[in-house]
């Protein structure tokens, strides 16, 4: 597997070129290369939802308190097993679960034919490949996944998740954003590794999965990402940070 076939030309003004000829510049960061060693291994994505269990009817509420109803359109970026998005589609008009791992999305299929939805659309593509189309989304919803692209990436990101949505529309963000300084980078993340030290039996990880992400992925500090969203053209509404500050989740609305 290689790079993307085909994605988003961001215009200067910020709106994504239609062209179905539209091809990737050689320059794009390769996505599926970038998106980690473990979401493209068919053994960890299947036992990803015991691995990564959370509360997605939580989240599906949230998003309703935000103003979504049943007519609304959600955008689930990095989808995954499509935790979020099978919790979310009895609740919302059509949702459009994306990921750039076809092991992740070849789970998620299943699901949905399981589950006997028709209105998931279950797309190929990534942060910058993924092409919007039709109805602008209501909602785009992402969970641990843009660490995977590095900080210029990210700002691009960003600007492609602006365009998907209306004007007011809402980017639920969650994802490992450090929140302290760099001096205590260090102490905070050695701290961090050692909450597995002694979990043998009692998780999923291991310490060399933290380490792992540390060295080779791209969370960055919140002071960084932030401006970042801002640039985006996004309002923070929320921003909750976890007591150790290594964890984020954003509220974050287009103006």
């Amino acid at each position: 597997m290689g790079r993307m076939p085909c994605g988003p030309l961001l215009r200067d003004d910020g709106t994504v070129s239609s062209s179905p000829n539209a091809h990737v510049p050689s320059w794009m960061l390769d996505e599926l290369a970038a998106a980690g060693r473990e979401n493209l291994d068919a053994v960890h994505v299947s036992r990803y939802d015991e691995k990564e269990p959370w509360p997605a009817e939580e989240e599906v509420r949230l998003a309703e308190g935000l103003g979504l109803s049943p007519d609304s359109v959600v955008v689930d970026l990095g989808a995954g097993t499509g935790q979020f998005a099978l919790a979310a589609a009895p609740r919302f008009r059509r949702v459009v679960a994306v990921d750039v791992s076809e092991v992740m999305l070849e789970v998620l299929r299943r699901k949905v034919d399981q589950a006997r939805h028709d209105n998931v659309e279950v797309e190929l593509g990534g942060f910058l490949t993924y092409r919007h189309r039709r109805d602008a989304a209501d909602l785009v919803y992402s969970r641990y996944a843009l660490h995977h692209l590095p900080d210029f990436w990210k700002a691009l990101a960003l600007r492609n998740i602006h365009s998907m949505l209306r004007p007011g529309g809402v980017l639920r963000l969650w994802d490992i954003v450090y929140s302290f300084e760099p001096a205590a980078a260090e102490e905070r993340l050695e701290a961090w590794c050692s909450t597995l030290d002694d979990a043998s039996g009692f998780s999923e990880w291991v310490r060399a999965d933290i380490e792992e992400h540390i060295r080779d992925e791209h969370s960055t500090f919140s002071w960084v990402l932030e401006p970042m969203l801002a640039r985006a053209g996004f309002a923070v509404e929320e921003a909750e940070y976890s007591e150790d500050r290594i964890f984020a989740k954003y509220v974050l609305r287009r103006a």
